[in-house]
């Protein structure tokens, strides 16, 4: 029987998962998350990178760390910013530094 090789996952990241195993968990993660953060921001401002519309709500503006303490490490995320609107993640939740907050904006974002 012959493997297929299925994976989404870049090839750089499943040869990190190989070799550090569960040491990868918090690494994997932050990667996970703010891949998240980045496709939630493009949906609020209606438009993708480099991209001109008149229906763009506002402009991104960089990003700001945020740690979280969680069962397997502190975890630094990349929070996106927009100039001037009232953007925040539903990953993560404000003023929330727990893996509680995390949990829970996972399982939302699963469902």
């Amino acid at each position: 029987m012959t493997y297929i090789h299925n994976s989404t996952l870049p090839q750089e990241l499943v040869e990190q998962i190989a070799e550090q195993g569960f040491d990868y968990l918090p690494e994997l993660l932050r990667i996970m998350i703010n891949a998240a953060m980045q496709v939630e921001r493009q949906k609020y401002l209606g438009v993708g990178p480099y991209e001109r519309s008149p229906k763009r709500k506002d402009y991104a503006n960089g990003y700001k760390p945020k740690t979280v303490k969680t069962r397997i490490g502190e975890v630094t995320f990349d929070v996106p910013q927009v100039r001037e609107g009232d953007f925040y993640p539903e990953a993560l939740e404000k003023g929330l530094r727990s893996e509680r907050a995390l949990t829970l904006s996972l399982a939302e974002m699963y469902v």
